[in-house]
């Protein structure tokens, strides 16, 4: 009876211990960095310097952010509106391109099946080549344009979004398209009207993880869309450092300034990216 009675109290003590631990870690990996950040960017230039865990002997928060936005022509505003561009228009053709390619590999067996899957998963695991992609796009004349990044965010990206899909397409009863079929609808109403919506949990899986990803790149922008016109927001990191000197509370302040929107959006949309990945666990 004792040791029938102290197993619950014992996975009770391992499950607080493991809660624990995780609060422990987690706050050491992320909060105790943000904080650092934050700090920083309320520093003066001299203080901020010194790099160290400090609380601000004269606090500059205000100061810095005006200053952040102010500089260099106000480049972050513009880095902002890049962004923004880039990360709508990189998500959508993701999302669209990928749930059609996801569905036709699941519904239609083929024998190009197992050729296009290996081609999926060659995207995920070869590295890209920068010079024969900048190459190409100067053969296509979207060599340091807004919409040659956006297709090539969109090719980076693309594999795991297929995947994602896919996975979640097996999981939708192939009834729904019998009868869609029976009431005549074509292929791409059947998609649009009838697939499409019930893919909601992995859409949104796909838009937040992918938001991040692109909102937060810094080598492909780096590469393939050089110049202050083009800037986006991490590349924006540059304006504050310099070969011998580096302004480390404005640049922790544009870091926390880049930082928030994606963190915002991570927060809060935490359970539906949790849903949209589990989504196709079970069968597939």
């Amino acid at each position: 009876m004792t040791t029938a009675t102290s197993t619950p109290k014992l996975n009770r003590t391992y499950k607080w211990a493991g809660g624990l631990a995780g609060i422990v870690v987690t706050t050491v990996v992320f909060i105790v960095p943000f904080i650092f950040i934050v700090l920083t960017a309320s520093k003066t230039g001299q203080e901020a310097s010194l790099l160290e865990f400090s609380w601000p002997t004269e606090w500059r928060f205000f100061e810095n952010l005006v200053e952040v936005v102010q500089a260099r022509d106000y480049i972050l505003v513009t880095a902002f509106i890049n962004s923004t561009i880039l990360t709508v228009g990189s998500v959508t053709l993701m999302v669209v391109v990928s749930a059609l390619v996801g569905y036709v590999l699941q519904r239609r067996r083929s024998r190009w099946n197992g050729l296009i899957s290996f081609l999926v998963l060659a995207g995920l695991i070869v590295p890209p080549a920068v010079v024969p992609t900048i190459w190409v796009m100067q053969g296509l004349g979207i060599y340091k344009t807004l919409h040659g990044l956006i297709l090539i965010e969109v090719a980076f990206g693309m594999a795991f979004c297929i995947l994602m899909f896919r996975a979640f397409v097996a999981t939708i009863p192939r009834e729904l398209d019998e009868a869609a079929i029976m009431d005549g609808a074509g292929p791409i109403r059947l998609f649009f009207k009838v697939i499409f919506p019930l893919l909601r949990s992995v859409i949104v899986t796909v838009v937040v993880v992918q938001s991040v990803f692109v909102f937060n790149d810094f080598q492909n922008p780096l590469y393939f869309l050089p110049g202050d016109k083009g800037a986006t927001v991490q590349t924006t990191l540059y304006a504050f450092q310099g070969q011998f000197s580096t302004s480390w509370n404005l640049l922790f302040m544009d870091i926390l300034l880049i930082t928030l929107p994606m963190l915002l959006m991570y927060i809060f949309f935490n359970r539906q990216i949790v849903a949209g990945m589990t989504s196709g666990a079970v069968k597939g």
